[in-house]
């Protein structure tokens, strides 16, 4: 990579540091925050990718388990019960935004499946594994990871449903 590249290139988040230390491939993709507009939809147009290859990070509690993980596409909503069932609950919530950072290390808009403070079970949509590569954010707003699906399931040592 010559000098300018470098200078272009995104700053490495704590899930890029991880990926590289893990020997993962993966590319970091920015685009233009809009802090008014955070979805995943929002992001897809702003990378130019369809939005079936765009996930989302949420963040539960569940009656049982504690806190967990749910990726999902970007166009769909997470749905509570299914979420309850696959994690071994009998009820979930989303977890408050101003829970977000002091929980993971992130904010809303930047949260990453890819190294939150402490693990947590993480469950991702099955339809992930459909495509050659996802986008699921960096740890920061305006970053995303460009990885291939079965690298990210095996890395956060997550399930499938």
């Amino acid at each position: 990579m010559s000098k300018k590249e470098k200078d272009n290139a995104p700053a490495k988040t704590n899930a890029a540091r991880l990926l590289d230390k893990a020997g993962i491939k993966y590319e970091l993709i920015p685009y233009h925050v809009d802090e008014n507009h955070l979805s995943a939809v929002e992001v897809a147009g702003q990378i130019g990718e369809d939005i079936a290859l765009v996930y989302k990070t949420i963040v539960l509690h569940g009656d049982r388990t504690g806190h967990f993980v749910c990726v999902v596409r970007g166009d769909e909503e997470i749905d509570l019960k299914e979420a309850a069932r696959i994690s071994g609950n009998k009820k979930v919530e989303l977890i408050h935004v101003k829970d977000l950072l002091p929980l993971t290390g992130y904010i809303r808009g930047g949260c990453s499946p890819v190294g939150m403070k402490k693990p947590f079970p993480t469950y991702f949509q099955s339809s992930i594994m459909e495509h050659e590569y996802v986008y699921v954010s960096a740890g920061q707003r305006g970053l995303q990871l460009k990885i291939a699906p079965s690298d990210l399931v095996a890395y956060t040592k997550g399930n499938l449903f």
